[in-house]
């Protein structure tokens, strides 16, 4: 039996490289809360049309136990137990199109054609202070589009006849998920699939109407999560990048970087880890698995078929910071980007999957919903209530 010999370490540098990419360069403040869509899927003319992304709010985490369909592996036809966590996403409400033309140098806008009715959580994301504006916002095409003097059927035949690309603008409907918030969360979502007037005439078609969230995604579907970072202010270079402490004697200080570079080129190079803004940045997380879409109006939406206590998913005590889910909700394996109440991009997959991962069908066996509040036993009130018997606080 030979044993291995361990390659001599040549340098620290090879051994442990520096935490954090330069590829994500610079590390600053995202612009907008929102996570931005760069890249749609590739269009297939084939399928019938259909939308390629949603919004929703994280609630906070949890953890589910199913069985491994894997056959080959070591955990096939056994139970793990994984994290998974839940987006409240209440149904969408398109309010705009927009078509777009192939350029030299990119997609340009030709025109936009707007519902007629647009609600105040949706007029807000136009103002900087809703109180003292005027409130104007759509009204004068609103009153076009009534008188007849504005045509949005010529609009939408010139989209049909000029645009390759065509996109909806739809808002989350923000006041059903009970936050602080009141403006609305806009974005572009592209539309897939047919041609170019059938795009058109299934974007027309859901003007002022609520798209839920199972009529974009469905269960064992691989999507993306693009979101804001959960924000960690000014911090050094130890944290922020990852380097080693200088020794105990250091003067003025260890957790610093000893030497920022050579004497010329006579300036600091980018690629030296400095102090700076950690957190809060803009991140797109692929291949994140649904693993259940469950509905608001379901009191028993967290059931299973293993597991027949009538429990909906909001846990005992609520979710912390966030509160009780009561609108459809996603729930994505593992963990995404952001702190809760953040509003979370969901996009269909840029990729065809076919690996066994991607394609497994998820069959829950159980959804834990105790107390995120230390060790929660329950998995609901009446099951606390049976075992501990009635408070002082309730008997009072």
């Amino acid at each position: 039996r030979e044993v291995a010999r361990e390659a001599p370490m040549s340098h620290r540098k090879f051994e442990h490289p520096r935490c954090g990419s330069l590829g994500f360069l610079p590390k600053k403040r995202a612009r907008r809360q929102r996570g931005r869509i760069k890249k749609f899927p590739k269009d297939d003319k084939s399928k019938p049309p259909h939308l390629t992304a949603f919004m929703g709010y994280k609630a906070g985490m949890t953890h589910i136990m199913r069985e491994v369909d894997k056959p080959g592996s070591k955990l096939h036809k056994k139970e793990v137990v994984e994290g998974v966590t839940i987006v409240e996403a209440p149904p969408m409400i398109v309010v705009g199109l927009v078509g777009y033309v192939r350029t030299a140098n990119g997609l340009r806008c030709l025109t936009t054609v707007w519902a007629e009715h647009l609600s105040d959580e949706c007029r807000r994301r136009f103002y900087k202070n809703w109180y003292k504006a005027k409130k104007k916002a759509f009204t004068k095409y609103a009153k076009k589009v009534a008188d007849g003097t504005k045509d949005a059927q010529k609009e939408l035949q010139r989209i049909k006849d000029y645009c390759e690309v065509v996109r909806v603008i739809a808002h989350t409907q923000v006041r059903k998920v009970r936050l602080d918030l009141k403006k609305a969360h806009i974005a572009e979502i592209q539309v897939n699939g047919g041609s170019v007037a059938e795009k058109a005439d299934f974007a027309y078609g859901l003007f002022e109407k609520a798209v839920p969230v199972d009529a974009v995604f469905g269960m064992n579907e691989m999507v993306d999560a693009i979101g804001v970072s959960k924000g960690k202010g000014f911090e050094g270079v130890v944290t922020r990048w990852g380097v080693t402490r200088l020794p105990r004697k250091t003067h003025r200080g260890l957790r610093k970087v000893a030497c920022i570079g050579a004497w010329h080129p006579a300036r600091v190079p980018y690629s030296v880890a400095r102090a700076g803004q950690n957190g809060y940045h803009h991140r797109t997380e692929i291949n994140k698995k649904i693993y259940r879409i469950g509905k608001g109006d379901d009191p028993k939406n967290a059931m299973t078929d293993f597991d027949l206590t009538e429990k909906s998913i909001t846990p005992v005590g609520a979710f912390p910071h966030y509160g009780e889910v009561r609108e459809d909700y996603v729930m994505l394996k593992g963990c995404i980007v952001g702190p809760r109440k953040r509003v979370i991009t969901l996009r269909k997959s840029l990729l065809e999957h076919t690996s066994r991962v991607a394609l497994e069908e998820i069959k829950l066996k159980f959804i834990d919903t105790s107390s995120k509040f230390g060790h929660g036993r329950f998995q609901t009130v009446d099951e606390k209530v049976k075992h501990m018997g009635m408070r002082k606080r309730k008997m009072a």
